[in-house]
């Protein structure tokens, strides 16, 4: 088994990661801080940064999160990859950080929306959603233990483990998704593709520790 490792504890090795919208890093105590710059139109302020590596099928996904400001939304990108081959190939429409290009464009990927805080519905009901895309399909669900960030003292562990078509996500250990892709939505199980983090604005929170094991 082999390991991609960024501790995170400077800006500068974020330095070959892909970014698409308008984010701003920044180093924070313990990690990189993130956040948007602005909140207008096209995106809303929202971004996704990308892992520069493509990995296997079998992989095991941690980092850890905390967050400082809210309102706000946090998520994760895996197995993606783009209609044309390459999830950045010149076949692929251009991206600015826009939800509905990552949903619903020309991009096949699993993603786990894990910080839930952005819209009032969303914080009197919190949950961790595993959506399958293109396409928008909300194929699991489990209870977001995670809390305002006001409340939040220290990081979070996340874990999200991807063999073959079984999908399992934790946070400190605990258990909170668990889904096994048999292939009935948006056909077979996704296979292998890129990791990134995204983020809704006004979110600001701050990573360290991110670690694929491939």
């Amino acid at each position: 088994m082999t390991e991609y490792h960024r501790a995170l504890s400077t800006v500068a090795e974020l330095d070959d990661w892909i970014l698409e919208g308008p984010a701003l890093l920044e180093q924070g105590e313990h990690g990189v801080v993130l956040s948007s710059v602005e909140d207008t139109t096209p995106s809303d302020g929202n971004f996704t940064l990308w892992c520069p590596e493509e990995f296997g099928d079998d992989v095991l996904i941690e980092w850890e999160f905390r967050p400082i400001g809210e309102p706000g939304l946090a998520m994760i990108f895996f197995a993606a990859t783009g209609h044309s081959g390459d999830l950045f190939g010149a076949g692929q429409a251009p991206r600015d950080g826009s939800y509905p290009q990552y949903h619903s464009g020309d991009i096949n990927a699993l993603h786990v929306s894990y910080f839930r805080h952005k819209w009032a519905e969303e914080r009197a009901f919190r949950t961790c959603n595993l959506r399958k895309s293109a396409g928008f399909h909300l194929v699991a669900r489990g209870a977001d233990p995670l809390p305002p960030a006001e409340d939040a003292t220290d990081f979070y562990r996340m874990s999200l483990r991807k063999v073959g078509p079984t999908i399992d996500f934790a946070i400190n250990q605990l258990p909170l998704l668990h889904w096994v892709d048999t292939g009935e939505v948006r056909g077979p199980a996704l296979a292998g593709g890129r990791v990134g983090f995204r983020q809704m604005a006004p979110l600001v929170a701050e990573y360290r520790n991110f670690t694929v094991s491939h």
